[in-house]
């Protein structure tokens, strides 16, 4: 793009899209009963409310950043909202349990659309490093303060209309989006069709990554045994194939010879990690602030704004400053410290603790932490990409965070529930039981973390690849767009 002001704002429709599909993961979690109740839900069907939109969302991921390299990032980020949109309108005026859940796949898809090719566009518009940083920690907050804001959000709606506004929100934003999207983002160079789309490889690793996360979700439910591991073992099957595949396809959906990078490699194990830590440590604190602390749901929704604005201060501020001084591994280094530090007060909040002097400190740490690794991350999993992978290795990375958010939460909720029903059969209180099982999974998530602390000064690389020690890794892409 010409002009640099032409080119952020730009950055922010391309936000403001991103926006929407992660709010839409936790907007609806307040409404759930209601939705229960007027649409006839089964008490285990009403998960599929949830589940639709992440199964839909984890499985396109990398698929749809393929797309966007072979026919334009630009149109595949325009049909995702349009999808998005018409979706979150559908859904909004489904009248059974049937429409709704069929609207939200319709959403996830949308939604994985948009997130695949929204980094490929964001490190093609931003070419030189400085404005790169900057620009992906723009990106970084609207990424990890959405979650925190659809818990705010939902509270507004539902205290103040029906749920059916929780979808009708996305008709406004989601037709500003099209049509400056449509005006103003760069139309870009696109492969065509005609350079190659690994149909059979598409199909193996939508398959297995669907069938991954659905094992993953429906774990909580039913448990970590025969059922959850039959799952598990087809998604691996899948994938191996998938892998087996993309050695011997012609042009591979996928070129795996991307991961033999340490650095790329590493930020996608990272990422895997650190996003698992901040969906499980949403997870926690919202049961914390309600069913322990006894919070009502605006409460709630209220007392994760100071998280919201420090990690917004972080991957704006801090994480650009840090990556410009030091380079990724020691802004990564220092977030994720920060980030153990929060996963660990919180498993000290006291049965009876007050907000300011129990809670407010270890979501501001959460919110630190969290800000200051997702910028470096996303800079290192784009670090080698050239101009014709860009989206894939863009559906890559987040496909990474999003299967990595399913998997750990599944985790800390199995933890969670394990103790908790343990202690409840010993004969202690269910309040100060639900207590003693979200502390025992604030620890899972420090260590889920420490590992991947671990890997970042293990694996990634000490320097980056320029010669100046100030100056971050410069892009391997081709401006172009």
């Amino acid at each position: 793009m010409k002009t640099t002001r032409a080119r952020w704002v730009a950055l922010i429709v391309l936000c403001i899209g991103t926006l929407m599909t992660i709010l839409d993961e936790t907007i609806v979690n307040v409404a759930l009963p209601v939705m229960q109740e007027e649409l006839g839900f089964s008490p285990g069907g009403v998960s599929w409310v949830i589940n639709a939109y992440l199964i839909a969302y984890g499985g396109l991921l990398i698929f749809a950043g393929r797309l966007g390299d072979l026919i334009g990032h630009r149109r595949v980020l325009l049909a995702g909202v349009a999808i998005f949109t018409v979706t979150s309108v559908t859904a909004g005026l489904s009248q059974n349990a049937v429409m709704l859940v069929v609207s939200r796949f319709g959403q996830g898809a949308g939604a994985a659309l948009i997130t695949a090719v929204t980094l490929a566009l964001i490190v093609t518009m931003f070419t030189e490093p400085a404005e790169q940083t900057q620009a992906i920690g723009f990106y970084s907050f609207v990424f990890a303060g959405g979650g925190a804001l659809g818990l705010l959000l939902g509270g507004v709606l539902m205290q103040l209309t029906s749920w059916q506004w929780l979808f009708f929100i996305n008709l406004p934003i989601g037709l500003v989006s099209f049509a400056v999207g449509w005006r103003i983002l760069p139309r870009g160079r696109k492969l065509g069709l005609a350079a190659g789309l690994d149909v059979v490889g598409a199909v193996l690793l939508v398959s297995s990554v669907s069938l991954l996360v659905y094992a993953v979700i429906g774990a909580e439910h039913l448990g970590w045994g025969g059922t959850t591991l039959a799952y598990l073992g087809g998604a691996a099957i899948l994938l191996i194939g998938f892998v087996i595949r993309q050695r011997r396809a012609k042009v591979p959906l996928l070129d795996l010879a991307v991961l033999r990078d340490r650095d790329v490699a590493g930020a996608n194990v990272i990422q895997f990690l650190v996003t698992g830590g901040l969906y499980g440590s949403f997870f926690i604190a919202t049961l914390l602030l309600q069913q322990v602390l006894g919070y009502a749901p605006m409460q709630m929704a209220l007392s994760f704004v100071p998280l919201a604005v420090i990690t917004a201060i972080a991957s704006i501020l801090i994480a650009p400053f840090l990556v410009r001084r030091f380079r990724e591994r020691v802004a990564l280094v220092v977030g994720l410290l920060v980030y153990v530090a929060g996963a660990l007060l919180l498993a000290r909040v006291p049965l009876d603790g007050a907000y300011a002097a129990d809670v407010l400190a270890p979501l501001l740490l959460l919110g630190l932490g969290i800000g200051t690794v997702l910028p470096p991350i996303m800079s290192l999993a784009m670090s080698t990409a050239q101009e014709d992978e860009v989206g894939v290795v863009s559906g890559l990375a987040n496909s990474t965070g999003m299967i990595g958010g399913a998997l750990w939460t599944a985790v800390v909720a199995s933890v969670i529930g394990s103790a908790t029903g343990a202690l409840v059969a010993s004969g202690v209180v269910r309040r100060e039981a639900l207590h003693q099982g979200l502390m025992l999974g604030s620890l899972t998530l420090a260590a889920v973390l420490a590992v991947a602390l671990a890997v970042a000064l293990f694996v990634l690389r000490r320097r980056g690849d320029g010669a100046d020690g100030g100056e971050p890794r410069a892009q391997t892409l081709v401006a172009g767009h």
